[in-house]
């Protein structure tokens, strides 16, 4: 299953956290802290109040893209990636909103990552999508804004693509989605997966 073992809890070891302070510095470890910390404490709050504290948390980290920060075009970065070096764009706020969620117990089923294309931008962007129902107007979480809206209140976001760790669907005419595979289809996907639980295990 992916990402199983940030399925219950988010439980850093001692030696990842020592590396952290050692490598990155104490403001780096305090972040990764806090994010343990907030799944403590939002763990059984509503699941409204969590979307909520989740959004905030992450959308304090540095926008910087790709590659900048780490000289690659289209990098995702792990969540303990992008507090560790504060900084990630999209990509990397929408996961880690996505798996914080999921281990504070947010059915997999009510959560899609969806690739969305910023129309007044005009460039490919990357937001979190809530859904209290499969066919209801999902939440939408996006670190460009801070208030958490219904997909039906960002006129601004085309929807083209979204996954979760159980499917993967394509957006068709009419904002029906169609199952098209499994998330594995995703290369950076994977490759996100495999640094996630190296990260875990140390």
């Amino acid at each position: 299953m992916m990402f199983a073992a940030l399925a219950g809890a988010i439980e850093l070891s001692s030696r990842l956290m020592d590396y952290v302070q050692n490598e990155f510095g104490a403001e780096a470890y305090e972040r990764l802290e806090n994010w343990q910390r907030l799944h403590s404490l939002a763990k059984n709050a509503p699941i409204k109040r969590q979307l909520k504290l989740v959004n905030t948390f992450f959308n304090r980290v540095r926008f910087i893209n790709d590659i900048h920060h780490w000289g690659e075009e289209d990098y995702w970065a792990t969540p303990i990636e992008l507090l560790t070096t504060n900084g990630g764009d999209c990509e990397d706020f929408s996961i880690a909103k996505y798996l914080t969620l999921k281990a504070m117990g947010v059915p997999d089923a009510q959560l899609r990552i969806v690739y969305v294309k910023a129309l007044e931008l005009n460039q490919a962007h990357m937001v979190l999508a809530w859904y209290e129902h499969p066919e209801d107007d999902p939440l939408i979480l996006d670190n460009l804004i801070n208030d958490i809206k219904p997909a039906s209140q960002r006129t601004d976001l085309e929807p083209v693509y979204s996954f979760n760790g159980d499917g993967l669907w394509l957006t068709k005419s009419g904002g029906r989605n169609e199952r098209i595979g499994e998330p594995e289809k995703l290369k950076r996907w994977q490759a996100l997966n495999e640094r996630l639980t190296e990260s875990l295990n140390l």
